[in-house]
Parts: structure tokens; sequence; C-alpha cells
């Protein structure tokens, strides 16, 4: 199989936009996480989330998201806000790496495969409304196309005349670090040499609010939302949504050195299982992203004594971080010592869809950077974590060679990444 290195990185979370933004603020233990703007969330039980910071809702300054550099306000309006952030970490992405497609032959060998976990939530939210109230004129041209998932894939792939592989992946949480893996799989397989991959999402509308509302699986600590993320804690009570996009350039090696692109990091292996177990709550024993890591691991030709970070998937939840932390105790044993183990959804919350990608670009800049990023607010952790780094609160400067990034989502489904230092 061909070596696969990542040559390109572009972000929008609600740490704000461009990932290397993001990540100084996450290394200053920032947080994302605020009152719900532009939608009132009185119906609801939850008043919070990650939401990215937008210079259409006044903000301003380094990292402030301008959405006119990506579309026209005309256009906005008629796309899903999920291919809106897809397209701004593509272009960043793209823009990072350097690459451009010379001539339609080499077009043929780039690719896109970018997901989303929802999909059109918000458009499907404003159709549905107004069908109900005005009937079928609602529904313009593009009303089907603004919510399809594919569309983030299609309308990348146009921009830049990506002719290769194109699809989308929709494995719910996973999606993000799905849709890596398998474009991973593509360039080594050398059937591309270039693919963008990622995902993305904009799941902070009623019915994304109502329905992760209903079965009780969102923080409602509405009074203190910097401190609502807080995986591992003793006193979390459930996962804060966020939304965003994580975008990387996929380059298998040769093609990269060929061109002198700078490489972030190389993609090592990549595991995905199935619990098959239940439809939202993890198998107990936490036996899917056991195997996805030790199948990332096999496929990389190391051992978890190798590994020196762990990016968790660890959402805040009662039951996923406690499975997730006992699945990698047992799989890493007395090595998860050496190693530390954060999650950085404690600073942007869940971006569901997103997740996965995102946080395989802070994993692969704690490479980079060799520091492992912090769990905010992990004041009181779980007693089963003695004797585990789990990074409490500020950033931990240390050796990173090989790092890992978990990623499960409902349906039981599991995905893991290895990054090595580029």
């Amino acid at each position: 199989m061909r070596r696969v290195v990542v040559t390109g990185l572009g972000m929008v979370s609600p740490l704000g936009y461009g990932y290397r933004h993001c990540w100084d603020q996450l290394m200053a233990s920032k947080s994302g996480v605020s009152r719900i703007r532009n939608l009132d969330v009185e119906q609801h039980k939850t008043h919070i989330a990650g939401q990215i910071p937008r210079i259409s809702q006044g903000f301003t300054g380094p990292g402030a998201f301008d959405e006119d550099q990506v579309m026209n306000l005309k256009e906005r309006r008629r796309w899903d806000d999920m291919i809106l952030l897809g397209m701004a970490a593509a272009e960043e992405a793209i823009a990072d790496s350097g690459f451009k497609v010379e001539s339609e032959e080499q077009s043929y060998r780039c690719g896109v495969f970018i997901g989303s976990g929802q999909g059109g939530l918000g458009k499907m939210d404003y159709y549905s409304i107004g069908f109900a109230a005005r009937g079928a004129r609602v529904a313009p041209a593009l009303a089907v196309p603004s919510i399809l998932i594919n569309l983030i894939s299609g309308r990348v792939s146009i921009n830049h005349q990506f002719r290769g592989p194109n699809s989308a992946v929709a494995t719910a949480c996973a999606t993000g670090s799905h849709a890596i893996g398998d474009a991973w799989r593509i360039i080594a397989m050398d059937d591309a040499d270039v693919m963008m991959a990622g995902g993305t999402e904009s799941a902070i509308t009623h019915l994304g609010l109502a329905g992760f509302g209903a079965a009780r699986a969102l923080s409602t600590r509405n009074d203190d939302p910097e401190g609502a993320s807080r995986p591992w804690d003793k006193s979390r009570d459930g996962f804060v949504m966020g939304e965003g996009a994580g975008v990387v350039v996929l380059e298998e090696y040769e093609h990269a050195k060929a061109r002198g692109a700078t490489i972030h990091a190389e993609l090592l292996g990549y595991g995905m299982t199935g619990d098959a177990f239940h439809i939202v709550a993890p198998e107990p024993t936490g036996s899917g992203g056991y195997r996805a890591v030790e199948a990332a691991l096999k496929r990389a030709k190391l051992t978890p004594g190798d590994v020196d970070y762990i990016n968790a998937h660890a959402t805040s939840t009662a039951l996923g971080d406690t499975i997730e932390l006992s699945a990698m105790q047992r799989l890493f044993g007395q090595d998860l010592g050496g190693a530390s183990m954060s999650s950085t959804k404690s600073a942007i919350g869940h971006c569901l869809g997103a997740a996965g990608a995102i946080e395989s670009i802070f994993t692969i800049m704690a490479l980079k950077e060799q520091t492992a990023p912090p769990t905010l607010n992990l004041h009181d952790p779980l007693d089963e974590a003695e004797g585990v780094d789990l990074v409490p609160l500020v950033p931990k400067q240390r050796k990173i060679d090989i790092a890992v990034n978990n990623s499960f989502g409902f349906g039981g489904t599991n995905a893991s990444l290895v990054f090595g230092r580029g």
C-alpha cells in the first residue's frame, strides 16, 4: 500500500475560523460554548451550544467567520449551513496545501470525500414549517439539493475541478473520521493521488435541540455555558451540541514530496467496526471502540505502547465517557500510563458529523506542536481514571510521535485513525 500524508488543513469551529486560530484558542484553554444566539430556545431544556463566531452576528477580530468570503447572502439563502461550513473548511485546506489541478488528466486523480451526520437540518426545519403554513409553493428549485449531504463534495469538486473519486459519508458522529479513513484507502490503493476529506455539521436548530433533548443526551447546564462540556468529570450531565467543519488534504507521499509540499503528518492506520448492539447506546464493554483502535494500530504496524497521545471521542455523557475509558485501559494496559488522553470536545462541544475531522486536525497539531490539548472543566475526574493522564484544564508539552483519534457514532459505528509525525 502507498504512503499517505496530510498536506492541507482547514477548520471552522466554535473557536473561530482557521485551524491555526482554533488551535491557539485551544492552547489558551478557551471555550467556544455560549448561550444560543439567533434562536428562541425557551421552549427547549437546553439553551447552550458551541456556535461559530460570525461577522454577521457582530463578531470581529481574529477568527471571526466572514460568510461573505465563501458565499454571498443570496446564495447562502439557497443552501443549508452545513454546505457553507464544509466549503469554508475545504477552501482553507486546499489553500494551506498549495495544491492546484494543472490539467484535465491530473484532475482524474483528485477526489473529494466530505460528509455530514445530520445533513441539512436547518433547511429541513425551514421548508417543513413553510410547507405547513403556505403549502407546496414554498419549495424553491434547490430545495432538495440544498439539504443533500453529498452536495458538499459536489460543490467542492466543481470549485477545484477534482474529477476523481467523489462521495459522502454519513455515519453520525463518526462521519469525519470515516471520510478521512476512506479517502486514505482510496489513495493507498492507487485510485487517486490527492483527496480532500472531512466532515461538516450545522444542527443547532429547533429540530436538533428537540430531538437530542428528548433523548436526554444534552447538557442543561444553562447557567454555565463554558463549563458545560466536561468529559470524564463526575458532574457531567450530557454533551453540548457544536457546529463546524474540518477538512484535510490527503496526498500520496511521493506526489507530495515531488511538488515540495509541507507535510503536516502521515496517516498510518485506519480501523472501523460495528457494535451490533443498540441504536444509540454504546456496547457496555466498549468492544467496538477497542477493536477499531486495535485494527488501526495493526494496519499501522504499531503497538499500544507506541502511542503517545489519544484524542478521545469522550463527549461528556454518563455512559460513553466511562465505556471508552474502560476500553482504552483494557487495550493499552500499563502503556496507557505513558500516554496522554484528552477530549477537545470540552472546548467546542460535540460537532457531530464534523467532530472526527476537527479532532483529527487537533490531533495533527498535537504532533506538530508536541503538545497534548487540554480537557477543559475536568475538576473532579472519575475514580476509574486514576493513573490516566487526561490533561486536565491546561495543555501539556510532551513528546508525541504517534497519536490516535477516536470517533464513535449512533448505530454502533466506530472509527479510529493513527497519525505519525510528518
